[in-house]
């Protein structure tokens, strides 16, 4: 069994990270399994790739098509024609797509249409929101997907609602989570933490990149100023990510309780979210990370394709309306956020069960060992 995993964005970095790991461990344990990692690209500054290909354990790609920024109907193209290009030369028995990116989405339609199977991590996440691109991204791939890997009940049930048959949903839990728990004795405090002076529960940690919320400058040096002052004077410490305008950053009046950093790596990234006395984030990964550290969340949303960090988690949907920030602020500078608990099966062992599911299907499914048999091209160019 030949798998493709590709990977486009830093979230992907850390759901497919677990599941190398497992693929590793039942490689050396003798099973008949290879793998290929491809990166697209899209990510591809040390601070939002190669750092954290080295924290995870993650080994270099294997192929790396090197599409860089672009709008993303341009990066669509660029993948499908560059990821086209290597499958036709080297096939696949299986591509596997974690997560929501473009790269996502464009992997999938090319490996689908080239006749090789499709299995989506996070399959089945819907937000109900078509402004936001992940939302396209996801019923894209689910459309064209073979094998359904979900993190929760609420994503198989939405699989179930749009005819997906039962037999190719599995229900493993989260990979990210997985990264998490591997990872959580070796987070490491970043040099700012004394440069700005932090304590432990005495800050904020901020991280906003969805477009909605970004890509207009008046509106994203409101949510900036609106926060700051909702913080009552708590440190705030924002990574920006590279997508925010640098004229809003630079331009001055932004709260003086609000401290600009620069991306950080995984380790030190996490640190700060697990000491943080709150996260402020529209980035759903964070809240999945929240959830699993207890931290409180304000979730600069109106919707979530994760619901089951607001119903079961820390995090709550603050909207995107500044005016009705405060009274949630209040209640977490006061102390009285809710207490949450951990979704079923975020356990740390996700990855192992899609890899068992994986190695079970190719083994016992004539379907798909046939319709991945015949398809099959060559081996060479394969690690």
């Amino acid at each position: 069994m030949r798998i493709d995993l590709v990977v486009g964005v830093r979230p992907n970095f850390m759901k497919v990270a677990p599941i190398i790991h497992a693929l590793d461990a039942r490689i050396e344990a003798g099973a008949a399994v290879r793998y290929r990692l491809v990166h697209t690209g899209q990510h591809y500054a040390p601070r939002m790739s190669a750092e954290f290909f080295e924290q995870l354990g993650i080994p270099e790609p294997d192929v790396n098509l090197g599409v860089g920024s672009a709008r993303p109907a341009e990066q669509a193209a660029a993948i499908m024609t560059r990821y086209g290009r290597v499958l036709h030369g080297t096939g696949a028995d299986l591509c596997l797509v974690v997560g929501d990116a473009t790269s996502t989405m464009a992997s999938a339609i090319v490996a689908s249409t080239s006749g090789v199977p499709v299995a989506h991590v996070e399959a089945g996440l819907r937000s109900g929101d078509w402004t936001m691109p992940e939302e396209i991204n996801r019923i894209i791939t689910d459309s064209i997907t073979t094998f359904f890997f979900t993190t929760s009940t609420f994503a198989n049930e939405n699989l179930r609602r749009s005819g997906v048959p039962a037999d190719r949903i599995f229900y493993v839990g989260n990979t990210m989570v997985d990264s998490l728990l591997a990872n959580v004795h070796r987070l490491e405090r970043p040099g700012l933490w004394h440069d700005l002076g932090l304590e432990a529960s005495r800050y904020l940690v901020l991280t906003l990149h969805r477009p909605s919320n970004v890509d207009s400058r008046e509106r994203l040096r409101r949510l900036l100023t609106t926060i700051g002052a909702c913080a009552d004077g708590v440190p705030i410490v924002f990574p920006a990510h590279p997508r925010i305008p640098a004229d809003v950053l630079t331009a001055g009046g932004l709260p003086p309780n609000l401290h600009r950093v620069a991306p950080l790596p995984y380790l030190e990234f996490t640190f700060l979210v697990a000491n943080a006395r709150a996260v402020i984030t529209d980035s759903g990964g964070v809240t999945e990370e929240a959830t699993v550290l207890g931290v409180p969340c304000l979730t600069v949303r109106d919707s979530t394709e994760r619901p089951e960090t607001v119903t079961t988690g820390t995090s709550l949907l603050v909207g995107t309306d500044p005016a009705r920030f405060r009274p949630f602020f209040a209640r977490m500078l006061a102390g009285r956020w809710k207490r949450g608990a951990v979704p079923e099966k975020w356990d740390g062992k996700s990855s192992e069960r899609i890899v068992a599911a994986l190695e079970h299907l190719f083994s016992t499914d004539r379907t798909v060992a046939s319709s991945s048999g015949r398809r099959a091209r060559p081996t060479p160019g394969w690690p």
